[in-house]
């Protein structure tokens, strides 16, 4: 894979295409629910100014609000981003508001360009399996969309492994457009991935995109054992049986090595986490979120520590 740098940044191809992307991608899912259009528009300011191209969205994030900030903020430099979004979650209670049947890709596509003020989407992405569809249709339909010029990339989210070579298989046999990219829940803390999911990224020549690259938080460092949660945290929200998965006396004690390991060598967490990913050879790109433009300058300096071979051994 390709690479070049620019502004600190690294850019590189994602998976087996020409297509270029930031090796720090920006995460927007808070756009329009934690943070307003004022703040949304200085994080994404910061992102351009530090050589950041990749913006992951969703139509699901803020239910619309999230593409339609980035639409509204980007305006003429739209065509210096690469903009990956998704579809599939449902957008309301309605059985025809969701999932991957020609009929809704069509109008979830339509609904998206709209938003984002945009006549093409770089990277079109399933949010998530939906088993009441046969892919060969799901396929046909984004197929459609590239040819029409509306789409120029697809990729899938949360598959299963077996999925992602079916997923990639079914479009290379019947000739149509084959997906690009997996993103998928990935980091230091959780590794699920690593034992079929990246394995089949691999062979079928998808480039990996993990989300949760801070395990929702949990790396930054925080949250501490015996200590008050950070009021308007993440995982504090979470409902206890979902948030006990990130937050338990295992995973402190490992976060207290790797906080160690980080500290010893002159870095914070986040840029252990971050820098850590990269080094995975199936990562194409960290979809790593920000609600301030700090942060943004945190995840893009993770991006310019390298870690030897001995140190990735250790951890």
């Amino acid at each position: 894979m390709a690479a070049g740098t620019l502004s600190g940044v690294e850019y590189g191809r994602l998976g087996n295409s020409g297509l270029v992307v930031s090796k720090i991608g920006l995460g927007t899912n808070n756009f329009g629910g934690r943070i307003d259009l004022d703040q949304t528009r200085t994080v994404i300011e910061r992102a351009l100014d530090q050589g950041i191209t990749l913006f992951d969205t969703a139509d699901a994030y803020g239910m619309g609000k999230s593409e339609e900030f980035i639409g509204e903020v980007l305006g003429e430099r739209r065509h210096q981003v690469v903009i990956a979004t998704k579809f599939g979650l449902p957008m309301a209670e309605s059985p025809y508001t969701r999932g991957t049947s020609r009929r809704y890709i069509m109008e979830a596509a339509e609904a998206s360009l709209r938003r984002l003020k945009t006549d093409y989407i770089d990277l079109y992405q399933i949010h998530t399996p939906d088993p009441n569809t046969p892919i060969l249709e799901t396929l046909h339909a984004l197929d459609d969309l590239v040819r029409q010029g509306k789409v120029r990339y697809i990729g899938e989210c949360n598959f299963a492994g077996w999925q992602i070579v079916d997923f990639s298989w079914t479009a290379t046999a019947e000739h149509l457009v084959r997906p690009i990219s997996a993103q998928h829940e990935y980091s230091m803390l959780s590794r699920e991935a690593s034992k079929e999911v990246l394995p089949a990224a691999r062979a079928m020549g998808m480039g990996v995109l993990p989300f949760y690259p801070l395990g929702a938080g949990f790396l930054t460092g925080k949250y501490q054992r015996g200590q008050p949660y950070p009021e308007d945290a993440r995982l504090t929200k979470m409902p206890p049986n979902r948030s006990s998965r990130y937050l338990n006396d295992e995973n402190f004690e490992l976060l207290d090595r790797w906080q160690s390991f980080a500290a010893e060598r002159g870095h914070s967490m986040t840029e252990l986490a971050i820098t850590w990913l990269l080094a995975q050879p199936e990562i194409a790109s960290v979809i790593a979120g920000a609600t301030r433009p700090e942060q943004v300058d945190q995840n893009v300096a993770a991006g310019t520590w390298k870690l030897s071979a001995h140190d990735l051994a250790n951890l």
